[in-house]
């Protein structure tokens, strides 16, 4: 269990995705879930660093316990997101799960590859779509033990 959950304090979750019915499902499957859930969404990869940096009006973000990130965004996309995650000490510990439409092996080897924490293949019918973030939310957040915040 996540030290979070037994410290009593909501898990931070960043969702980047500019679906605004897949954004809307990841929400409400995580609210009715058993966890206290801070949901923070954000519609782009550029909007995602500058809530992950905190600049700009996201100057005030939580930092996130886990980001759930789409791949095909606009501005910039989830792979450069990715990408720009992993190699920043101050970020490269949040754990992130790619949440996409997608199913293609390349685009799996290339988030593996980016080093996502996990690959998940949107599924297409409603239903299916909340049971997956509902999946998500029970193993990252009952099994895994996720990092703390680096030290400044």
């Amino acid at each position: 269990m996540s030290d979070a959950i037994s410290n009593g304090r909501a898990i931070e979750v960043l969702l980047v995705e500019d679906n605004e019915g897949d954004a809307r499902l990841a929400q409400e499957a995580l609210r009715d879930g058993k966890f206290r859930v801070g949901f923070n969404h954000v519609w782009d990869g550029e909007e995602a660093m500058d809530f992950l940096r905190r600049t700009g009006k996201h100057a005030a973000a939580p930092r996130p316990d886990i980001i759930l990130l789409d791949l095909n965004l606009p501005r910039m996309d989830g792979r450069e997101v990715l990408a720009e995650i992993k190699k920043d000490d101050a970020l490269k510990t949040i754990p992130v799960v790619v949440l996409t439409t997608s199913s293609a092996e390349h685009d799996v080897l290339c988030a593996y590859g980016l080093h996502a924490n996990c690959y998940v293949t949107k599924p297409v019918t409603m239903v299916e779509f909340i049971k997956a973030v509902t999946a998500i939310e029970e193993f990252w957040l009952t099994i895994v033990k996720l990092p703390a915040a680096p030290l400044a």
